[in-house]
């Protein structure tokens, strides 16, 4: 069998606040270790049936890109749910919430909401 990791390091201060983060992934095509900004994983507990979830980002990321990061991962559950379920509906509804924050976003850098 096939056996395939993603592997994180986290680099904290003495606050414990991420300073850096970096991964690396046997499947990635250069092999190199990578430097991120931020990193959210989630996990499907089947037994408790709930997700378990860590989200992590550093100091220097800047709050415009934090907020742009969660809208392409939303966008991204959304094509996930369609391919997985075929739930076009679920997918849409989350595709035009992406839209919404989209705009919302745009705005915002434009200086006004």
């Amino acid at each position: 069998m096939k056996k395939s990791e993603i592997n994180f390091t986290v680099e904290l201060d003495n606050d414990n606040i991420p300073e850096k983060i970096t991964w690396n992934a046997t499947e990635k095509p250069d092999g190199n270790l990578s430097e991120t900004k931020s990193i959210t994983v989630s996990l499907w507990d089947h037994e408790q049936m709930n997700t378990m979830r860590i989200d992590l980002w550093t100091k220097e990321m800047p709050v415009d890109q934090m907020k742009r990061f969660y809208v392409d991962c939303l966008g991204g559950m959304a094509q996930t749910i369609l391919n997985s379920t075929g739930d076009e509906f679920m997918a849409n509804q989350m595709n035009d919430l992406c839209e919404k924050l989209a705009e919302y976003l745009r705005k915002e850098s434009e200086g006004g909401q």
